[in-house]
């Protein structure tokens, strides 16, 4: 299987990041505080980009933002997120949010403030903001068969007097879409103004909605709410990919980001789905850890990572997939007596890898078992501390300094090139001209290897990435050997005892 491509285009993903920039909503959750709430306190979320993904390890909080983004809205009761008990939930007395809202009705300018404080064992919310808001829980994905509220349609002598009808023309659009088959033979009835059952079907045969795939059904129910709701909507998913398979993931996200298009939806959704952060950019991802909300591409074996709940003694945090493809071939090569020991974590950018790691230190509960390092590009105006655990890779931008080591000696280099490409001997004349190609036409570092790539023949950008840091590894035994001796080094070291009076 090739990269994944998304299917929204990278201008249509600009023009949503600048819609939010601009404001040019008419109703939008812009950021929210948690004052408190639950394990938060003082935690800022913004929502940058019209599609949210919350990702986090269960407890980790995801659905406690999920929560606090719908009570900020009149339709939403609080208690449907936040029950009160009044057995062990005495602390909820302290708990508070803040929102900012563009609500041009109210404000065509500027966001208005708005908040919600639990006092007196009840929610107070003030001056509530009027918007249609959609929400999809897990119980969504309960096979029809077992829901109580369709068990009258399996009596033989149910009153069903209508007539099912065609599934609406956008409607059975958006399905084929994400479920990749025809539905233009599924029908629609509607029982009463507030509860529909599904008929399926191919022309030939029909079948009722109890027999439908718990993520078929879902998601025929989610396009028809979505497609029905008016503009502006908010949508609210917890844990999106349950019932579906991972294409069917990523092309769910992807129509919600073109609902935020086409209807000015804003969606926020949880998951645990790697499939379903890949069409988003990196301002549309945050992550949930132990009360603390961070804004990012985090994959979820990292944070795993994060949180010290993987099997290696030490984490190494990086700032992107390159990074982590290069760490990990040093540790291959020159410190393979520990590979079991250390597991590579890639996150987006400098910043995140530096505040995660520095995080990750002063946790002493996750420092004792799990020890962390952070290396991180040459570009990256963080600084360098092996005291620290933090160190730079060399050069600037890591595909750069891999590829122009190669451009420099390719007269030298070609026909080994050409073998890592795993293309003959013999066509190592076009690989040196590939090279020198795209040496005089890339613009972005990011997509060299892809280029290489495609002008070479089609090679998957991995064995392309691949070759070139080989060779750079032949050729600067050195500076491969002082990252090797730096991991080595922080591997071999025993994890720091508890602080003195520390109660994990």
């Amino acid at each position: 299987m090739g990269p994944y491509q998304s299917e929204i285009r990278d201008s249509q993903v600009r023009e949503l990041l600048q819609k939010v920039k601009a404001n040019n909503y008419g109703s939008y959750l812009r950021r929210m505080k948690l004052l408190k709430v639950r394990a938060f306190q003082n935690e800022n979320v913004e929502f940058d980009f019209p599609v949210t993904a919350l990702i986090g390890t269960n407890g980790g909080g995801k659905s406690t933002i999920l929560g606090a983004a719908a009570i900020a809205h009149k339709s939403i009761r609080p208690a449907l997120f936040f029950p009160k008990s009044f057995i062990g939930d005495e602390t909820m007395s302290e708990w508070g949010i803040g929102f900012d809202i563009i609500q041009k009705s109210k404000n065509p300018t500027q966001p208005v403030q708005r908040s919600a404080k639990f006092k007196r064992s009840k929610w107070v919310r003030d001056d509530l903001i009027e918007r249609p808001v959609l929400y999809f829980g897990i119980q969504r994905t309960v096979p029809a068969g077992e829901r109580r509220e369709f068990k009258k349609f399996a009596t033989v002598n149910y009153p069903f007097t209508g007539k099912p009808t065609e599934l609406l023309a956008e409607v059975q659009r958006q399905v084929a879409k994400v479920l990749g088959k025809d539905v233009s033979k599924f029908q629609h009835a509607a029982i009463s103004e507030s509860q529909s059952f599904y008929v399926g079907g191919d022309g030939n045969i029909t079948y009722s909605e109890f027999h439908f795939g718990a993520g078929e059904s879902s998601v025929i129910r989610m396009v028809s709410e979505i497609e029905a709701a008016p503009a502006n909507a908010l949508i609210l998913i917890e844990e999106i990919e349950n019932g579906l398979h991972p294409v069917a993931v990523r092309r769910m996200v992807e129509y919600l980001m073109d609902v935020a298009g086409r209807k000015s939806a804003q969606s926020i959704f949880t998951t645990h789905s790697e499939d379903a952060l890949l069409p988003l950019p990196n301002e549309a991802i945050w992550s949930s850890i132990d009360g603390k909300a961070r804004q990012g591409k985090v994959s979820i074996e990292a944070l795993r990572a994060i949180t010290g709940r993987i099997d290696e003694s030490l984490a190494i945090f990086v700032e992107d997939l390159f990074a982590k493809e290069w760490v990990e071939s040093i540790i291959r090569n020159l410190v393979a007596e520990h590979i079991d020991e250390i597991g590579v974590y890639a996150v987006s950018g400098d910043g995140q890898a530096y505040s995660i790691h520095s995080s990750h230190r002063k946790n002493p509960a996750i420092a004792k078992k799990l020890k962390s390092i952070c290396i991180l590009d040459g570009d990256s105006p963080k600084p360098a501390d092996e005291n620290a655990g933090v160190i730079k890779l060399p050069g600037q931008a890591p595909e750069s300094e891999v590829f122009n080591y190669v451009v420099s000696n390719i007269d030298t280099l070609s026909m080994k090139l050409a073998v890592a490409l795993h293309l003959q001997p013999e066509q190592e004349e076009r690989v040196k001209t590939v090279v020198k190609e795209v040496n005089q036409t890339n613009r972005d570092p990011h997509l060299i290897f892809s280029q290489v790539g495609q002008k070479a023949g089609l090679i998957p950008v991995a064995i392309v990435s691949s070759a070139f840091i080989g060779l750079w590894m032949q050729g600067n035994p050195r500076e491969a050997q002082r990252i090797a001796d730096f991991i080595a080094g922080k591997a071999e070291e025993e994890t720091a005892p508890y602080p003195v009076g520390f109660k994990p």
